[in-house]
């Protein structure tokens, strides 16, 4: 079974996502399918292939993430350790070129790179898990292992 773990803002994105798309997002589709199926002749109507395509793609997703929201463990940061890195925590760290970077430690289902939100099963996340301030960890990478000091953790 996979690990589904959400911070508490992961699992809040997911609801207004679930929101978005059980409200306005199904409405739009309706009018849409409505529209498709006055045109007549459904058996050659693109329009309404289109949009039955895209009906079940958005049940689909609504079910996944009905689906998270009802088996996932939401980790309240609060809750956790600060002296050592965990979910939810804010991880300062300078790698081998002296470059500073800030990583937020999320579960699988929230990372974002381009938003320096990295899960706690990438190799960064899993490489930088339980170790404290002040220690340094190797990160394997196809170019080869990096390293990483761990300055702060929030």
């Amino acid at each position: 079974m996979e690990n589904k773990i959400l911070t508490p803002e992961g699992a809040r994105k997911i609801r207004e996502e679930l929101e978005q798309l059980k409200g306005p997002a199904r409405t739009a589709l309706a009018g849409r399918l409505r529209a498709a199926i006055q045109q007549g002749d459904l058996s050659e109507n693109a329009d309404y292939t289109s949009a039955k395509e895209e009906q079940g793609f958005l049940e689909g997703r609504i079910l996944d993430l009905e689906n998270l929201l009802k088996t996932a463990e939401i980790v309240d940061p609060d809750s956790t350790p600060r002296d050592v890195v965990s979910l939810g925590c804010r991880v300062h760290v300078v790698d081998e070129e002296n470059e500073t970077d800030v990583f937020l430690i999320v579960g699988s289902k929230e990372g974002d790179s381009r938003a320096r939100k990295i899960s706690h099963e990438s190799p960064i996340g899993k490489a930088l898990m339980g170790h404290k301030a002040g220690e340094t960890v190797s990160v394997p990478t196809p170019s080869g292992p990096r390293s990483f000091r761990i300055e702060k953790i929030e």
